[in-house]
C-alpha cells in the first residue's frame, strides 16, 4: 500500500491536502469546537453554544471563549437547588497533568476568602463562625505546623488585607459584612489580644454580604467591594427623590450609582487607609464577590456575579479590569447595551454607556475570588495569567461552576478571552456536589490554595517538576 504521507508531496497533492484541512477546519469551527496547543498537547476549546454545557464537559485543560456575540436570547428561570454531600471516600479534586492537589485540613464551617501573609502564614476567614483562622505551612509542604484562630466575634468576615503592603505590615484589616475592623499586626503573630478597631463604620451588611479588601501598591486606598442588596433592585424607588429626578441625580452623582435601598452598593468603594473620604470607583456590577491588582499592569481587576430570572445562559458572569468611574450596567443593562426588560426605558441614557467586560464566563457560575499567577513553581506558561473560582449556582437547569478556572493572558498583559478549567471534580450528578470553590492564593513557594465552603476543606496544588535525570 502506497504511504499516504507521499502522496502530499506533489503540488498538486499539497492543494488537494490544503482544501481538506480547510474543510476540517470549518467543520470544527461550525460545530463551536477549536483545538489549541498547551505544552504541546492539543486542547479542546468551546465556543459559543458549544461552552453552555454542564458539569458533564468539565475537566482539566478543557477550555472556553465566549463573546458578547454569543449571549441568547431570555429564556425562562429554572430553578435547580444543589444539595452539598460529604466527600465521598476515594474522590478527590481532579488538576491538570502534571500537578498534583493535597488536602490541607478539612471541617471548617465555611471555608471562604484565603490571603497570605508577608511571612507566608495563610489566613483563612471562617465566616460562619464569624472568625478568621490561621496556618502555619512549611514551603513545600500542606501539612500546617501550627493552626490557629486569629481572631474571634467578627461579623461574617471575607476580605483580609494587610497595611502597609510590603514586607512588614503593621495592620490587618478584615471586612466584615457591615465595615472594615484592623487589628495591630507583626508578621508572625497567630492570635490577636487586641480589639478590633472599626475603619469603615457601616456598610449594608443583607444580602449580598461578600466584601473584598485590597490597598492599593503605592497603600494611599483602600479598595471595598460591595455587592448589591437585591437580584435587579425591583425594591428601588423607581426615581431618586432629589430635585430634577434622574438629571438631578446624574449631576452630583457617578455614572450609573444607584439609589435608594440600593445606594452605595453594586459598586467597588475607595477610602484611604483610616477609613475616610469615601470615593466610588466603578458601579453597576451586581456581585463584585473578589477583586486583585493585576501585578504586570498595576490594574484593577474584579469578578462578578450577574443576576438570575433571564434564562439558562443570560447574561454572562464575568472576570474583567475596573477603571475608574467605569459602569457596568447592573440594574438597567448588562454586557454591554442590552437592556434588562424589568427595567425597560429606565435608563436609556446609559445604555451606550455601559463597559463591557474584559473575560466572559458561563451564566451562573458564580464566580467569587480571582487571584494572578506570580509564582515560580507552576510551568512558565501560567505566569502572568489569574485563577478563579467558581462557586456554583442554583438558577440553570444544568448545573455549571463548582471548579477553579485559568484566564488566559498575552504576553502584554491583556486577557485572551479564553478561561481554561484547572480544578474540578466537585460535582456527583445533576442534584449533588460535594464542594463549591471559594477562595484562591498563591503561596510564597508557588503552590496554590484553594477553600471550598461545602465540606470546609482547603487544598493545595503543585506542579511536579519532570525528574531531569
Amino acid at each position: 500500500m502506497t504511504n499516504i504521507m507521499t502522496i502530499f508531496t506533489s503540488v498538486h497533492a499539497v492543494q488537494l491536502r490544503n482544501r481538506i484541512v480547510t474543510v476540517l477546519m470549518l467543520t470544527l469551527l461550525s460545530s463551536n469546537y477549536v483545538f489549541a496547543q498547551a505544552n504541546g498537547e492539543a486542547v479542546k476549546v468551546l465556543r459559543g453554544k458549544a461552552a453552555f454545557g454542564d458539569w458533564r464537559e468539565d475537566a482539566p485543560s478543557v477550555r472556553r471563549l465566549i463573546t458578547p456575540m454569543d449571549l441568547p436570547d431570555i429564556g425562562p428561570e429554572t430553578p435547580n437547588i444543589v444539595e452539598v454531600v460529604p466527600q465521598p471516600a476515594g474522590v478527590r479534586p481532579q488538576v491538570p497533568k502534571g500537578f498534583s492537589v493535597e488536602m490541607v485540613t478539612s471541617g471548617l464551617a465555611q471555608a471562604r476568602l484565603i490571603r497570605v501573609a508577608p511571612n507566608g502564614d495563610l489566613f483563612v476567614a471562617n465566616s460562619s463562625a464569624n472568625e478568621v483562622r490561621v496556618y502555619r505551612i512549611p514551603p513545600g509542604s500542606a501539612k500546617p505546623t501550627v493552626s490557629e484562630i486569629f481572631a474571634t466575634g467578627l461579623r461574617q468576615p471575607y476580605g483580609i488585607a494587610f497595611y502597609p503592603p510590603g514586607p512588614n505590615p503593621a495592620w490587618i484589616y478584615i471586612a466584615n459584612s457591615n465595615g472594615v475592623v484592623r487589628f495591630p499586626y507583626k508578621n508572625g503573630v497567630l492570635k490577636t489580644t487586641a480589639k478590633p478597631e472599626r475603619i469603615v463604620e457601616y456598610i449594608p451588611p443583607a444580602h449580598h454580604w461578600t466584601r473584598d479588601i485590597l490597598f492599593t501598591p503605592d497603600g494611599n486606598r483602600m479598595l471595598v467591594s460591595v455587592g448589591s442588596g437585591s437580584n435587579i433592585a425591583l425594591d428601588m424607588f423607581p426615581a431618586p427623590h432629589v430635585p430634577g429626578d434622574v438629571n438631578g441625580w446624574n449631576k452630583t452623582h457617578q455614572l450609573g450609582a444607584a439609589w435608594d435601598t440600593e445606594e452605595g452598593r453594586a459598586n467597588i468603594l475607595s477610602f484611604d487607609p483610616e477609613g475616610k473620604n469615601q470615593k466610588i470607583v466603578a458601579t453597576g456590577i451586581r456581585n463584585p464577590a473578589g477583586i486583585t491588582i493585576q501585578p504586570a499592569t498595576g490594574q484593577l481587576w474584579a469578578v462578578a456575579n450577574e443576576r438570575d430570572g433571564l434564562g439558562d445562559n443570560t447574561p454572562f458572569e464575568y472576570a474583567t479590569h475596573v477603571k475608574e468611574g467605569a459602569f457596568f450596567g447592573w440594574p438597567w443593562y448588562y454586557i454591554g447595551g442590552h437592556e434588562d426588560p424589568r427595567h425597560k426605558g429606565e435608563r436609556t441614557d446609559l445604555k451606550d454607556q455601559t463597559t463591557i467586560p474584559d473575560v466572559l464566563i458561563q451564566a451562573h457560575s458564580a464566580p467569587l475570588q480571582i487571584v494572578f499567577y506570580d509564582g515560580n513553581d507552576f510551568p512558565a506558561e501560567y505566569k502572568g495569567n489569574a485563577f478563579v473560582t467558581l462557586h456554583g449556582s442554583w438558577d440553570r437547569s444544568r448545573r455549571t461552576g463548582y471548579k477553579v478556572v485559568r484566564l488566559l493572558f498575552d504576553n502584554s498583559g491583556k486577557p485572551t478571552g479564553e478561561y481554561e478549567d484547572f480544578m474540578t471534580g466537585f460535582v456527583i450528578s445533576d442534584k449533588q456536589v460535594w464542594g463549591r470553590p471559594v477562595g484562591v492564593a498563591v503561596a510564597a513557594d508557588g503552590s496554590l490554595f484553594v477553600t471550598e465552603d461545602g465540606n470546609g476543606t482547603i487544598w493545595r496544588i503543585s506542579y511536579q517538576k519532570p525528574d531531569a535525570r
